[in-house]
């Protein structure tokens, strides 16, 4: 009877402590399902062997970045062409989009003012003709005693003074545009350069002040180089290098790229926007690139840099946000938000921000999260 009982008691005691040590595992495994379920980000799986997992790796790739932009002239191949004397436009030979020549001419301008430089022009000439004349006279007059020698410098001087009214008289009327052997009232307008009337603020009857206040009559530029000019807002200002190669892509010209240089980065944000303007220099065969035109630019980093790359596939997008899943150990995933850089052509995903290269992602994004959905 004493074996009995003493044998009762001690199954009564791992009884015990066998309810005791199972209650503690129920509470500490409720208490960590309590922690996991206040964490959205944190999902159970069952069955997750099921689902296959890659490794995050590491790839030498060149930072790109993909922007709009717009062409635009390359301003130090652009002339304003300007009147220097006022008037009306009575005749003009070209519009907005022409190809020009240098030296083409472009309009004509009566102009009051070329009417009375020439006015001037032919006084001078009138008063220079009297006054050599009178010198001679002068000269003839000194060598026969008839005069004294301060009336021949008197002379001479008058005559030099002259001169130098005329010469005056011819330069300003080049400087407005005309021959100083060829009066007229007519004001002719040529092409200072060769290039593609960009800009036009001049038509038939327009009255043409002069150039202190007033816009100039067209803009010429050389198109054979152009800029493009991008917004980079501040976030993506780092990745941009000048020196960095750019790619142009135009839907307008769909089957062709374009290479170009950044040869400026802006020092300067827009506060609306919070963007800097980027300019890219670029050749343009056949003229093709016309300014005004939309375009998209993509920046090549000139020196590779290690990234973090995974499977596409292992990225869904959700909520316009890009997610991939993590395997924590057992049952449990985590959902991670990431930044994405491009897509490789052989099918792998740039990570910029994220993720760590000792990680591990589940292959299949789409399909782990429709079997979580499904649970």
């Amino acid at each position: 009877m004493k074996l009995t009982s003493g044998f009762s008691a001690s199954l009564l005691l791992v009884l015990a402590l066998s309810n005791g040590c199972s209650r503690g595992t129920s509470e500490a495994a409720k208490a960590t399902e309590a922690i996991t379920s206040t964490d959205p980000n944190i999902i159970r799986m069952e069955n997750p062997d099921r689902f296959a997992l890659a490794d995050v790796s590491i790839r030498q790739l060149a930072d790109e970045l993909h922007v709009n932009g717009m062409v635009t002239p390359d301003v130090n191949r652009s002339v304003p062409v300007l009147s220097l004397a006022g008037g009306r436009a009575v005749d003009i030979r070209v519009r907005l989009g022409d190809e020009v020549h240098k030296g083409q001419l472009l309009v004509r301008i009566n102009s009051p003012d070329l009417s009375a430089a020439f006015s001037d022009l032919q006084k001078f000439q009138a008063d220079e003709l009297l006054a050599r004349k009178q010198l001679a006279r002068a000269e003839q007059l000194y060598e026969r005693g008839a005069i004294a020698q301060r009336d021949l410098e008197a002379a001479q001087d008058a005559e030099a003074k002259a001169k130098v009214d005329l010469v005056t008289a011819e330069q300003r009327v080049r400087i407005l545009g005309a021959d100083p052997k060829n009066p007229t009232p007519l004001l002719e307008v040529r092409a200072p350069i060769s290039g593609t009337i960009v800009e036009q603020n001049v038509t038939g009857g327009t009255g043409v002040r002069s150039i202190d206040n007033s816009p100039n009559l067209f803009t010429i530029a050389d198109l054979s180089r152009v800029w493009v000019l991008c917004d980079a807002y501040e976030d993506a200002l780092a990745r941009v290098h000048l020196g960095d190669i750019a790619d142009i892509h135009a839907n307008a010209i769909p089957d062709r790229v374009f290479k170009g240089k950044v040869s400026n980065i802006s020092r300067v944000l827009d506060p609306s926007t919070r963007s800097a303007k980027v300019r890219i220099e670029i050749d343009n065969p056949g003229l093709v690139l016309r300014s005004g035109m939309f375009v998209t630019a993509s920046f090549k980093a000139v020196k590779p840099r290690d990234r973090v790359v995974i499977p596409a596939t292992a990225v869904i997008r959700m909520h316009d946000k890009d997610w991939v899943f993590l395997p924590l150990g057992g049952t449990q995933f985590r959902r991670q938000e990431v930044q994405l850089g491009a897509v490789l052509p052989d099918g792998v995903q740039e990570v910029r921000a994220g993720l760590d290269f000792q990680s591990k992602v589940v292959v299949d994004a789409l399909q782990f999260s429709n079997a979580s959905e499904a649970q």
